[in-house]
């Protein structure tokens, strides 16, 4: 297992969907990929940071749900991200991990602006319920358990998509595509966005991955069906939309 994780028996996460938007600030590479596909298996939408200055970066120019933050980083440490977003006003909550299990410690970190702690070593079932009650405190769309976009709907507990009452079956890909996307409806969602946020890639916005599955996607979506929903906005990326 990666360091700080414990061993746990049995499949824990099938079935299960966490509908938040999650920030983990983790340094060990091997743990921050443990728990990121963890996540993701049990619904919950994943952004991943290596050290501490880019944590911060992410932390404050994106929305999320909850903050998972190693306390020990590179460049800047866990505590001092924290403290650094409450003071300009940012309450996401936080959750944070470290070996350090003290009283004092915890302590310190509450104090810190730290909405939980959680002591290493930690078992990934813990971790979910702790980032599911957390997650409950913030809401808006991320939230929502089903979005609309005119007569197509996409049901996010049973992973259905149907238009006009008509089910769509998509790979797991175009789901997550769409579900980006709808999230997003009325806002131009740009290629870039796209790759971070569906594919976890970090280079050329080029690359013709995003076109294949733009077209497949609403090939399915769109085939015999008379509104055109996903827009293709010139220059800029993509849009959800229904009507003029």
């Amino acid at each position: 297992m990666p360091g700080g994780l414990q061993r746990e028996t049995g499949d824990l996460t099938p079935g299960r969907i966490c509908a938040v938007k999650l920030l983990i600030i983790e340094d060990d590479l091997e743990t921050a990929a443990y728990l990121s596909k963890a996540f993701r298996e049990a619904g919950v939408t994943v952004d991943h940071a290596s050290d501490g200055d880019s944590g911060y970066f992410l932390a404050s120019e994106n929305s999320y749900d909850v903050l998972v933050v190693d306390r020990m980083l590179p460049k800047r440490d866990g505590l001092s991200i924290i403290s650094e977003l409450r003071a300009k006003g940012d309450e996401t909550p936080a959750l944070i991990l470290s070996a350090l299990g003290q009283v004092d410690d915890r302590v310190t970190g509450l104090r810190a602006g730290g909405d939980d702690y959680l002591t290493k070593p930690y078992a990934f079932s813990e971790l979910l319920a702790r980032v599911e009650i957390l997650g409950r405190r913030k809401g808006g769309r991320d939230q929502e358990t089903t979005y609309r976009v005119g007569d197509l709907e996409l049901d996010r507990l049973s992973h259905e998509v149907r238009r006009a009452g008509q089910p769509i079956p998509l790979q797991p890909r175009e789901y997550r595509l769409l579900e980006y996307l709808m999230k997003n409806a009325g806002q131009v969602v740009t290629r870039t966005m796209l790759l971070e946020h569906v594919w976890d890639y970090h280079f050329d916005p080029q690359t013709n991955v995003i076109d294949v599955h733009i077209s497949r996607l609403r090939s399915k979506i769109e085939k015999d069906f008379g509104e055109s929903l996903l827009r293709t906005v010139r220059g800029a990326g993509y849009m959800m939309k229904a009507g003029d």
